[in-house]
């Protein structure tokens, strides 16, 4: 069974972030008799990702281990990854780093790998993951990534039509909706951020709340 890690942090404001193309991307390296394939491609939700994860186990079902790293959002930047059975910290850890590394956000990267029967060690996997994880993503287009804010509310079950319109206005997506046991909507708004303060000033006066 696989295990993995997520976990939710702010980013300072800084140079301006990049995603990869609309295409899936791929690379691969033999070392040491284990072949190593990096499998990556833009994603922006986990459940995306997860999708994308069980095509390439399904396109790879010979393999030893398909180990990933996920990234996405913008404060919150959510992260994900796992070792899928390799040692603690050598798979999904390189690949993250990887992606960071390239200073790439909204990507999902696999790296599959086939034991050719000659151990690496911890340190070479790590190498043989992240370098993989590098090879596929230094080789894809990328392209300037708008950040995205996304803020949870709550409103008067009444202010609903009120809410959904205000966001769509300002070209942003309510989604996740909720009712707590007083009957308010919860729901989760997701915009680019230049945009969340009109979003939000919009919302308050179209609910005067």
């Amino acid at each position: 069974s696989s295990s993995s890690s997520s976990s939710s942090s702010s980013v300072d404001e800084g140079s301006p972030r990049l995603t990869l193309g609309d295409d899936i991307y791929v690379a691969e390296q033999t070392i040491k008799k284990s072949r190593f394939v990096g499998i990556a491609a833009r994603c922006d939700n986990w459940a995306d990702a997860q999708s994308f994860l069980a095509t390439v186990r399904t396109d790879h079902p010979k393999s030893r281990h398909v180990c990933f790293g996920f990234v996405a959002g913008h404060n919150p930047v959510q992260e994900r990854s796992s070792d899928d059975g390799e040692p603690s910290g050598t798979g999904g850890a390189p690949i993250l780093g990887g992606i960071r590394g390239e200073g790439l956000s909204d990507v999902v990267c696999a790296v599959v790998r086939y034991y050719g029967g000659v151990k690496l060690g911890a340190g070479g996997l790590i190498r043989a993951y992240g370098g993989t994880a590098r090879l596929v993503l230094q080789n894809a287009p990328t392209t300037v990534l708008i950040p995205k804010s996304t803020v949870r509310l709550r409103t008067g079950a009444a202010n609903a039509g009120a809410v959904y319109q205000t966001a769509s206005r300002y070209g942003g997506v309510a989604g996740d909706e909720s009712y707590d046991a007083g009957g308010n909507l919860e729901v989760t708004i997701t915009c680019e951020s230049d945009s969340l303060g009109d979003v939000m000033e919009g919302i308050r006066d179209a609910t005067r709340g």
